[in-house]
């Protein structure tokens, strides 16, 4: 059967699939619509919110995605974790488990899991249906960053509505940081500097953004450098320094590494 063809299956029997807690407003709009050209998938399982693995024997991580951790090593599920993986299961569903796959730039992660854009047999794009109904935050990570507009658009969308993760702000401050791991932090800028090793932001308490120096030229410089004062929101993956043998005089213990222009936004 062609992909078309699946098309007109799924939108007929997709329907039943959809939990009514999830159908509002937010995915009345279509986000991140199909390429023209797509490679079809079977799907074998879903890991969780922003995985699943192919019957081909692939694990492909969606792009653009990050959804709550479930549960491992004894911890418990963050919230919304189990709502994102059901909610992927019931989108898989819907497409008899048969899905689009769009390759990102950069084809695997450092775990060998496949990185791509996972599309429904009615076209529309996984990652955002999923962030249009705040079940898991948008994050670019160069260089796969082609949907990072269209894809904001679907989080805002769930962000404004206070969909799933934002009925409560999810958004930290510096001092609120307790471990490693994804975040959206809120700080004021106290110091911006640019030395070989990339851009660094430093916000007040002690986290500090850093910009890589092959990645600095798609930043805004002047925008940057209109920052200090500021406050900002930055999201991604933060890293605590002093687990790695102690800190230096005066280096800020909380590391976030910024790799899109997406990640950062000044709030004031």
């Amino acid at each position: 059967m062609g992909f078309s063809q699946l098309l007109k299956k799924a939108s007929l029997a997709g329907a039943f699939f959809v939990p009514a807690i999830w159908l509002s407003a937010a995915q009345a709009q279509v986000f991140c619509p199909a390429p023209a050209s797509i490679a079809r998938v079977e799907v074998q399982r879903v890991v969780d919110g922003d995985t699943v693995r192919l019957k081909d024997g692939r694990s492909v991580r969606m792009i653009g995605l990050n959804t709550p951790e479930t549960g491992k090593k004894g911890r418990a599920d963050e919230p919304f974790a189990v709502a994102a993986r059901q909610r992927l299961q019931a989108l898989v569903a819907a497409s008899d488990g048969k899905l689009g796959l769009v390759p990102g730039r950069e084809r695997k992660d450092h775990y060998g899991r496949t990185l791509a854009h996972l599309y429904g047999a009615n076209g529309e794009n996984l990652e955002a249906q999923l962030l249009a109904e705040g079940l898991g935050f948008q994050v670019g990570v160069a260089p796969n960053v082609d949907l990072v507009a269209c894809q904001q658009a679907a989080e805002n969308t769930a962000r404004q509505a206070r969909l799933g993760l934002w009925r409560q702000s999810p958004v930290q401050t510096v001092a609120q940081l307790k471990q490693s791991g994804f975040a959206l932090v809120s700080g004021r800028v106290s110091k911006i500097e640019r030395n070989r090793g990339g851009v660094w932001i430093e916000l007040q308490g002690s986290l500090v953004l850093r910009i890589a120096p092959n990645l600095a030229g798609q930043f805004d410089s002047a925008m940057l450098s209109g920052l200090q004062g500021s406050v900002i929101e930055a999201r991604g993956w933060v890293q605590d320094r002093s687990r790695r043998g102690g800190l230096k005089s005066g280096q800020a213990r909380w590391l976030m590494p910024l790799t899109d222009p997406g990640m950062l936004k000044s709030t004031l």
